[in-house]
């Protein structure tokens, strides 16, 4: 990994694992009381064929972090499904830098959760997102 940053401080290991994200790992997490957010250093496996972070990857994460800082938010439920999500591309990331999604909920309603999430490539913004969940009710 060229260029290689440190882990941030207050991120530690992201302990949702998929199948989808575990060719990805390590992910990292970290949170307060209105954000969620996950990282990574970005590398080979995280490009595409020019060279930088591919935005399937930048997609699936902010994703996944825009669903969990709703979750956080709501007690007795059995998760959420995305309905609807749209990301814009600002820049690029690339190999060796640090690759962060900064998620916040916008609204959290009993049926429905709307959230953003800002998208960082070594603090440059890259990307935003927005989405909107469907609160599934706990079996």
């Amino acid at each position: 990994m060229e260029n290689a940053q440190a882990i941030p401080t207050g991120f530690k290991p992201h302990t949702r694992r998929s199948g989808l994200t575990d060719p990805w790992e390590p992910i990292y997490a970290a949170s307060d009381d209105t954000t969620f957010c996950l990282g990574l250093l970005a590398d080979a496996p995280h490009v595409n064929s020019r060279g930088f972070v591919h935005g399937g990857l930048l997609s699936a994460l902010a994703d996944n972090a825009m669903g969990l800082s709703c979750a956080r938010q709501l007690e007795n439920i059995g998760g959420l499904v995305t309905v609807s999500m749209t990301i814009d591309f600002l820049g690029t990331a690339h190999v060796g830098h640090w690759v962060e999604v900064r998620a916040t909920p916008s609204r959290v309603g009993k049926s429905l959760c709307f959230a953003d999430a800002n998208i960082y490539s070594n603090d440059q913004l890259c990307a935003t997102a927005k989405a909107v969940f469907k609160v599934q009710p706990l079996k």
